[in-house]
């Protein structure tokens, strides 16, 4: 069925007939599908707000969704969204003609958080901090106004990745961008179906389908950011070590409390001998250590 050109969604129109692609498209479509699966994402009968900036990775997410309700594996609405902040010179006519040619269903909204970022934050610092919260706020406002119940974003595999080492070099934690939470108001649920795609895969897969990328001119104006460093550092790795950035993700998902040093994640003063030689246990607490005061 996959390679029947006939009976395909006009997002895959065009698509090259190369053994080598259709490996790509079916690799990015199981992994999409694994992440739905693995982290309980789909509700029957549920709307989703499909977030696109143009970009690589929001063009391949929106191909894989529609490639999986087409399967009949993915039985909710999805309505896409582009959110037009404002940045000059923006093509602001490129993603409503590709949808509509596409024949997705979609909602373009403008909303002008490009002058806020640039008069609120001071010269020298980054604007991904505010730009972010920004944005976010308005697709749940409009994930609200359309009946949605999830808003779903096209963070791949290397995003995930980079987040976790940002976290670790600069923040001092371990943690990530989840594939699933819900927001802080409680009524949307945000999901990262791409959570297991590598970004490799989507750069050669909108590029082969030739879809019409919009770069970010906001982000991409900065030099020395924290995540372009990590970025290099990932890169390196990758280099000296091909398959590297897998294996550091598997990591992410295959962690054991006990050999950590979070006493929040495990009882580390309830841990206890197994009864040693068959001995009755001691309840003699006179040697008992006295804590520190």
């Amino acid at each position: 069925m996959l390679d029947d050109l006939d009976d395909i969604h006009p997002l895959f129109h065009g698509a090259p007939s190369t053994t080598e692609f259709k490996k790509l498209r079916k690799r990015i479509i199981r992994n999409v599908r694994e992440a739905v699966e693995q982290y309980g994402m789909v509700e029957r009968g549920a709307k989703w707000l499909v977030c696109l900036s143009g970009g690589k990775d929001s063009y391949t997410m929106l191909a894989a969704l529609y490639e999986l309700k087409w399967r009949g594996l993915l039985p909710v609405e999805l309505v896409a969204c582009n959110l037009d902040q404002g940045q000059p010179g923006f093509p602001a006519t490129v993603l409503p003609e590709f949808l509509e040619r596409m024949q997705v269903p979609h909602r373009i909204e403008y909303q002008d958080t490009y002058s806020i970022v640039m008069d609120k934050v001071p010269q020298g610092r980054t604007f991904c901090a505010l730009c972010s919260r920004l944005r976010r706020g308005n697709l749940y406002r409009i994930a609200r106004e359309e009946g949605c119940t999830a808003v779903v974003l096209g963070h791949h595999r290397d995003d995930i990745l980079e987040t976790f080492f940002m976290n670790l070099f600069h923040g001092g934690r371990l943690a990530t961008m989840p594939p699933k939470l819900v927001n802080e108001e409680g009524d949307l649920f945000v999901y990262r179906p791409m959570a297991h795609v590598a970004e490799e895969d989507c750069e050669r897969f909108a590029r082969a389908m030739n879809y019409p990328i919009i770069p970010c001119d906001l982000c991409g104006s900065q030099d020395g950011l924290q995540r372009q460093q990590v970025k290099q550092i990932l890169d390196g790795w990758e280099k000296n070590s091909p398959g590297r950035r897998q294996v550091m993700f598997k990591a992410l998902t295959n962690i054991r409390p006990s050999h950590m040093m979070d006493p929040k994640l495990f009882d580390f003063l309830g841990l206890t001998r197994s009864n040693p030689a068959g001995n009755s246990e001691n309840t003699d607490n006179s040697n008992e250590i006295p804590k520190l005061r």
